[in-house]
């Protein structure tokens, strides 16, 4: 067993201790040289680095935030936001129209599965013959009223229509929509 003096005061007698010896009485009783309180106590030489030590990112687990980073961001741009995962649950049925310069087409499909509810075009066999124009207000009003009816088969009572960007709801579009509106569908 080791002896270690951490006192700054030099025992009077000089005697020195092995390192095998363990203290005895007699050498406890030396008194130091000084007589203050202070030189009592031992004295205690304590180092503070203020620099941290470098820690390896990898070698830690970072923690879990709820919003995702500048570096998330740039590593998974395609995430979709919450509004976006959710509203094929809030809104399942959604209209697409599709206004061609020979014919109009218009479908409701379910957006979790993609699977086609309803169909209705006038380039079909038994309209495309039936009406002068494949194009204009009157078709556009068949094509509304035939997408309700066959909605309504489907047992789909309300669905939804997300314009595209600067799409306005007038003209041919206007006519479908109010059509299938006035045909018991309700739009959500």
């Amino acid at each position: 067993m080791a002896c270690i003096i951490s006192s700054s005061a030099a025992l009077s007698t000089r005697s020195l201790l092995s390192t095998d010896s363990i203290p005895t009485q007699s050498s406890r009783s030396i008194k130091p040289n000084s007589i203050s309180w202070v030189s009592s106590f031992p004295t205690i030489n304590i180092s503070i680095n203020n620099n941290p030590p470098s820690l390896n990112k990898n070698s830690f687990i970072q923690a879990a935030w709820t919003r995702r980073s500048r570096g998330e961001l740039e590593k998974k741009p395609n995430k979709k936001s919450w509004k976006q995962r959710t509203e094929m649950y809030m809104k399942p049925f959604l209209l697409n129209v599709f206004f061609s310069r020979k014919f109009i087409q218009a479908k409701v499909m379910h957006r979790g599965t993609s699977k086609v509810i309803s169909v209705a075009t006038t380039n079909a066999k038994d309209l495309r013959h039936s009406l002068p124009s494949l194009t204009d207000h009157n078709a556009c009003r068949i094509v509304g009223k035939l997408i309700a009816e066959r909605s309504k088969e489907a047992d789909v009572y309300a669905i939804s229509y997300e314009p595209r960007k600067d799409e306005r709801i007038e003209g041919k579009l206007g006519i479908v929509i109010d059509t299938i509106k006035e045909n018991g569908i309700i739009f959500v």
